[in-house]
């Protein structure tokens, strides 16, 4: 897998879905470090989970709401739940994904 993560964090659990990303669970979230290699696209979809995340390497081009907005090192990002969204990386990039679920 891609990325410089340190080594505590690739010895967590590979997450297991349309990306590669290590995965830390939490209670009411879980928090992903993924790695896209240049030219991934994420087709759009929704999910049940309110996310955050901040770009800590490349850029991410995320469509949503019929908008394109890119997201570079340091950006922050927020796809509420339920909102349809798109994802593409043009470059090698690597995030820090927050997945909040929601309460009960």
């Amino acid at each position: 897998m891609a990325g410089k993560y340190p080594d505590k964090i690739r010895s967590l659990p590979l997450y297991d879905g349309r990306f590669e990303a290590y995965k830390l669970a939490a209670e009411g979230a879980d928090v992903l470090f993924a790695s896209y290699p240049a030219g991934t696209r994420i087709a759009a979809h929704t999910h049940e989970t309110d996310n955050y995340g901040v770009i800590i390497r490349g850029e991410l081009i995320l469509t949503m709401n019929g908008q394109v907005e890119r997201f570079g090192v340091g950006d922050w990002y927020h796809v509420p739940a339920g909102v349809e969204h798109a994802a593409d990386f043009e470059q090698e990039s690597d995030e820090v994904e927050f997945w909040f679920r929601q309460a009960d």
